[in-house]
């Protein structure tokens, strides 16, 4: 019913954003004498973000169309190397030829947002390394008599990618993967030792929510599977090709995102408005960017959302030694031929310090020069993977792990 709703209301708001769309045609107009007056100035601003905060923002896309290679500018195109029912392996294939690359497989959070929340750390690691990422389908466009998708399922994509990538892959979990992308290093390593990567780091990762539990883990915590049931678990309304399939929305992760720092996403938006008055379009476009990259939400599985509340946040079964994969237990100690890296924030409000590092004391039959553990300081969750201090900080650390791997 809530989904309808939040339907209903974006229809209600259309014909408003419509109106508010060609009174901005017209103002911007620049034979218009009312532009560049202070009422002007103001009343475009208000138009403006009320057509902005009440647009509805589809899958971005990466624009990565050249990476710089040795100070020239390579193309880079985009590749589908593999499909599965819910998710394609892309390649950012760069026209140069660099055999001696690393390959690292990227993926991807399924928590809300699309892979393009991860822009910027393919941005990163595109000039020395051949990037893939799992791309992963939004629950929406799937339709009800199609397969569905659990916990088990993201496991076996990828086990099947890590196959078809090979031995000599360096795999980069960021944040909820990082429990069923363990999970997936941990059987490859004690069955099928042809596909075991050479490395895996995991980024702010939720491996044991026992550790430095956040506000987030606590909401989790404090309702039973049943209340997530009934209470956040709605049918996609009429109109969308996965009509009537039970969802976890993306507004609803949306609004939970906002509602934990509500005051400064208030001031950010107040900024925003404070620059379109004043005309300074630097500092506006970067907030809008982040913004309309924050608010691409996609609608998760509900088998698969309520499975990884159940594994991860209820009963914590991997540290445990508890999960179970197909119905067969997967031991983390298994884990004897993947050098491990662990990158935490010391201001996640996410996954709080201490939850990732908790892999290291499950794979603990692995060499201890293979174990490395990082703290960045002075970051939040995001931080740990986009922005100034991840491109400066925390991706040189990867790829000296990841060199070091190599050897």
């Amino acid at each position: 019913m809530l989904y309808h709703v939040y339907e209903l209301h974006r229809a209600t708001l259309a014909p408003m954003r419509l109106f508010a769309t060609g009174v901005l045609t017209l103002l911007d107009h620049p034979f218009n004498p009312l532009r560049r007056t202070p009422m002007g100035r103001l009343t475009v601003a208000a138009l403006d973000s009320f057509e902005h905060t009440t647009r509805r923002f589809g899958k971005p896309v990466f624009g990565h169309h050249h990476a710089i290679i040795d100070g020239a500018a390579v193309d880079v195109v985009e590749e589908i190397v593999a499909s599965r029912p819910w998710c394609d392996l892309k390649r950012f294939r760069r026209m140069a030829d660099r055999p001696d690359d690393p390959k690292v497989l990227m993926v991807a959070p399924m928590s809300g947002h699309y892979g393009t929340l991860l822009r910027g750390t393919v941005k990163e690691f595109l000039p020395d390394h051949d990037v893939y990422l799992t791309d992963w389908r939004d629950a929406r466009d799937m339709p009800l008599l199609g397969p569905d998708f659990d916990l088990d399922d993201y496991i076996d994509d990828v086990v099947e990618f890590l196959r078809l990538l090979g031995p000599d892959t360096h795999v980069i979990a960021v944040c909820q993967p990082a429990v069923p992308v363990l999970a997936a290093v941990a059987l490859l390593n004690e069955g099928d030792k042809r596909a075991v990567p050479r490395s895996l780091t995991m980024i702010g990762g939720p491996i044991d929510t026992r550790e430095g539990p956040t506000a987030v883990n606590d909401f989790a915590k404090r309702h039973s599977l049943d209340w997530f049931r009934r209470n956040v678990i709605h049918r996609v309304p009429f109109g969308h090709a996965g009509f009537l399939r039970p969802v976890y929305p993306g507004f609803l992760q949306l609004a939970g995102f906002l509602a934990m720092n509500f005051d400064r996403h208030v001031e950010a938006h107040w900024q925003m408005f404070s620059h379109l008055v004043d005309g300074d379009g630097e500092t506006l476009g970067t907030k809008r960017r982040f913004y309309e990259e924050y608010r691409s939400v996609m609608d998760l599985s509900a088998n698969f959302y309520l499975a990884t509340i159940h594994a991860v946040f209820h009963e914590h079964l991997l540290p445990r030694g508890l999960f179970l994969h197909r119905g067969h237990r997967v031991d983390p100690a298994a884990i004897e031929r993947t050098a491990l890296l662990t990158i935490e924030g010391e201001r996640d409000d996410i996954s709080g310090v201490g939850q990732t590092r908790a892999a290291h004391a499950l794979a603990h039959r692995l060499a201890a020069r293979r174990h490395a553990h990082w703290q960045q300081p002075g970051v939040g969750h995001y931080g740990l993977f986009n922005g100034q201090r991840f491109r400066n900080e925390v991706a040189p650390r990867i790829k000296r792990f990841i060199q070091k791997a190599v050897g």
